[in-house]
């Protein structure tokens, strides 16, 4: 590799590294801000919320690090241009093919990157989340009751507490238990706590009434009480049956169906799938896009905000096109290949501008020089 390819890249990459290191902080921070409430006042372990957190981690990053490469190559060659650099190096003949070999060094690297975390570390770490999630969901059921919020706990089991106290204590709580589809019960307390049961979570209801409904007899049951235990848990379903297409793995997706579930969200999976092929190749455009004001065209003194706002515009629509296609292919399957022509196309006719458009526009400079002389 020439010195002036490794100094170009090795500016890219830094720039590269930092933007997403920031980008990600900031979308990781704005989405596990609302769990700090979980630590404060519910009782989640610390440990618990930042292995919680960290899980996030993979998808932000498929999102973030298109955009970061973007950013990096915008600032890197506005910077070089207007340090002359870019100047000096098509004085000393230097093509628009190797002005942008840098980044499309650093493209590569990052697209293979993507497809690392894409096909493997993004459902890894989905998961983990869903499992976590679940054993949150079995072992503190407090951290997932929100005021005001109906709330289903358990298959079959909704809570609904109005407020919560200061020392722990929830208020005005409702419980709708339909585990028994033959014998569904409506549990009501104005006072109630959460304690820890061998089996898992256990509501402490204070003051209240408990209504049960037999279908089979077409009696109507009711109970009031002083203190009334109610498991939230029955403590036999401890490991998830089944995964959302987030989870698994490319050979697990577009393996033969063999469950119900799977014949039945056969569409949903391939979607995922595919997407997850397609979302790096997003990554070759981002990175034209970020070069083509400053190697396009003639240079200019007054700067090149306009052609910019076209390249931000352009990435911000790609960004949307990406988001629409994997819903529009979820709901229709036989459109899986629009999600592939969504990055290419743009990708194959912005390398056709920077690269041929620039070498016509050369060699009518040179024509223009040779006439002059």
């Amino acid at each position: 590799m020439k010195s002036l390819d490794r100094y170009m890249l090795s500016q890219l990459a830094a720039t590269t590294f930092a933007t997403s290191v920031a980008l990600t902080f900031m979308v990781w921070l704005s989405q596990s801000i609302r769990l700090f409430d979980h630590i404060v006042n519910r009782g989640l372990p610390i440990e618990t919320f930042v292995w919680f957190a960290a899980l996030l981690m993979p998808s932000f990053l498929t999102i973030v690090l298109p955009v970061a490469v973007f950013v990096s190559v915008l600032f890197i060659y506005n910077k070089m241009t207007t340090d002359s650099e870019l100047i000096v190096m098509r004085a000393c003949g230097l093509g628009h093919i190797q002005v942008a070999r840098p980044a499309l060094l650093l493209s590569i690297a990052v697209t293979l990157i993507m497809y690392t975390i894409t096909l493997y570390f993004l459902p890894l770490s989905f998961r983990n989340f869903k499992d976590l999630q679940h054993e949150i969901r079995t072992n503190y059921a407090s951290v997932l009751l929100e005021e005001g919020v109906f709330t289903e706990v358990d298959t079959g089991m909704v809570v609904y507490i109005g407020s919560r106290t200061p020392d722990g204590q929830l208020l005005d709580v409702l419980v709708h238990d339909m585990r028994d589809a033959e014998q569904p019960t409506t549990t009501v307390a104005q006072v109630s706590e959460l304690i820890a049961g061998e089996s898992g979570p256990v509501l402490i209801l204070y003051e209240g009434q408990r209504q049960q409904f037999d279908r089979t007899e077409k009696e109507l049951t009711t109970l009031s009480f002083d203190r009334y235990a109610l498991e939230l848990s029955d403590g036999t379903r401890r490991e998830r049956s089944w995964r959302d297409p987030s989870e698994l793995f490319l050979h697990e997706i577009f393996k033969t169906p063999e469950t119900y579930d799977e014949i039945t969200r056969r569409d949903q999976f391939l979607a995922n799938g595919h997407q997850r092929l397609a979302l790096p190749l997003y990554v070759f455009g981002y990175v034209l896009l970020g070069m083509a004001p400053f190697v396009l065209g003639e240079f200019s003194r007054r700067g090149y905000w306009k052609r910019i706002l076209v390249a931000v515009v352009i990435v911000g629509v790609l960004q949307v096109q990406a988001v629409a296609l994997e819903d529009m292919v979820s709901s229709r399957i036989a459109l899986w290949p629009l999600l592939y022509i969504g990055p290419l196309v743009p990708a194959a006719l912005l390398a056709w501008i920077v690269f041929f458009g620039g070498l016509r526009s050369k060699r009518r400079h040179r024509r223009l020089q040779m006439a002059q002389a």
